[in-house]
């Protein structure tokens, strides 16, 4: 009989996404007349902007003319994307990275989870707590975990504890660790973090030869101009750091697919003999056997991101998205709950009221609001007793929830 991966058999019942949408399902079946507001996953509601729109249009024309018609692209992404991308991104910031250090892919949490294909199953990893539930259920899928203890936690992964008490931002660990998962803009609390802090990770990274994992989906939301985007603004990150980047946020691609991670040239690990290897070259040789490329018409939208007419656009986007935050977050305070994030970040964490669990919350929102929220302890034990908020939605849907839950709550 054929045997299957028994590590998918330590996952916790249900991705947190998913059980989310089984519980707003049983409650529509019994209550069809509920208009659900949701402001739970992260999903975007605004249409693509105009110049990516235009630009896919053109490109689904060359697609049928066989002077411009195009079957497989480079697995790495067409080279000016990537160079935009550089350009743009990274060296407009100082950052030297190069084109060919972009790989252009179909997703910044399916590259979170891939990037582990090229490390060994010894390393020791380490994850704030709260935690994006990717992260730490890739590693477990792929054999770098124990089983769970009772608070939920797996053995195997050193837990970064995140609270208000540091300002949702983890301390450095005392112990050595190889790989290093760090997400700003932070998912879930909306924490930001500051060159000096960052800084202070990379020099960790360099005296322990260890790796970071740096998702920066969110980084289009900062407006803080004293705030970093990249990793690689932080002098020696290119040493330890690869990053992961998406369009889905800035402009609108959850449903067309587009993203990209930085592998600096530089970048080493040392394989079993003791001898160091370029990751590049392991990523780079993973891609091009796993991974077909993003499609040409796809790769235009992403490219128009870039035009004079992209930029204005998706900036439009993103204020938009940010005063949805700014609207939650002052009327949540006005209700007298205890709230973080929601600046330079599209993410609300809130205190949940009256002692409720993170779960109890959001049953009791769901059944007096019909406003859909996540569970923070969805993100690990430490988010117990916390919510997010996702500003993700329509002006009109942020404003009539905000007035349901401060009807319906006094924190």
């Amino acid at each position: 009989m054929a045997t299957i991966n028994d590590n998918y058999l330590k996952l916790k019942a249900g991705y947190l996404f998913p059980e989310i949408a089984r519980r707003v399902n049983t409650f529509v079946e019994s209550n069809p007349e509920a208009k659900i507001i949701k402001l739970g996953i992260g999903d975007v509601t605004e249409p693509l902007p105009e110049a990516c729109r235009t630009a896919m249009v053109k490109a689904v024309e060359d697609m049928g003319d066989r002077s411009t018609f195009k079957g497989y692209g480079p697995e790495q992404g067409y080279g000016w994307l990537r160079e935009k991308i550089a350009a743009e991104d990274f060296q407009a910031r100082g950052c030297g990275i190069d084109a060919s250090e972009i790989f252009v892919s179909d997703g910044a949490k399916c590259d979170t989870g891939n990037i582990l294909d090229i490390f060994g199953k010894n390393n020791k990893i380490a994850v704030t707590d709260p935690v994006y539930p990717v992260y730490v259920d890739t590693n477990v899928m792929a054999g770098h975990t124990g089983e769970t203890n009772e608070k939920g936690e797996y053995d195997g992964l050193v837990y970064l504890p995140i609270s208000a008490d540091n300002n949702f931002i983890a301390d450095i660990p005392t112990e050595k660790v190889d790989l290093i998962y760090l997400c700003f803009p932070n998912n879930p609390t909306g924490a930001t973090a500051t060159k000096e802090y960052l800084k202070a990770w990379v020099d960790y990274a360099k005296a322990n030869d260890a790796i970071i994992f740096f998702d920066a989906a969110y980084e289009a939301f900062i407006t803080d101009d004293s705030l970093p985007h990249s990793i690689y603004e932080i002098e020696g990150a290119k040493d330890c750091a690869i990053e992961f980047r998406s369009f889905s946020k800035n402009a609108g691609f959850t449903g067309t697919r587009c993203a990209f991670t930085v592998v600096p040239k530089q970048l080493t690990a040392q394989a079993a003999d003791g001898s160091a290897v370029e990751l590049w070259k392991l990523w780079n040789r993973r891609q091009s056997t796993k991974f077909n490329g993003v499609s040409y018409i796809v790769q235009r939208g992403a490219e128009a991101v870039y035009s004079d007419a992209g930029k204005a656009q998706i900036k439009a986007l993103v204020d938009f998205y940010l005063e949805n935050a700014k609207i939650i977050c002052e009327q949540l305070k006005s209700a007298e709950f205890e709230v973080y994030g929601g600046v330079n970040a599209p993410y609300i964490w809130l205190k949940t009221p009256h002692n409720l669990t993170s779960w109890d919350f959001f049953d009791k929102l769901l059944q007096t609001t019909h406003v859909v929220g996540t569970p923070g302890s969805g993100f690990g034990a430490a988010g117990e007793g916390y919510f997010r908020i996702s500003a993700f939605n329509s002006r009109e849907n942020v404003q009539e929830a905000m007035k349901r839950i401060t009807t319906q709550f006094k924190a």
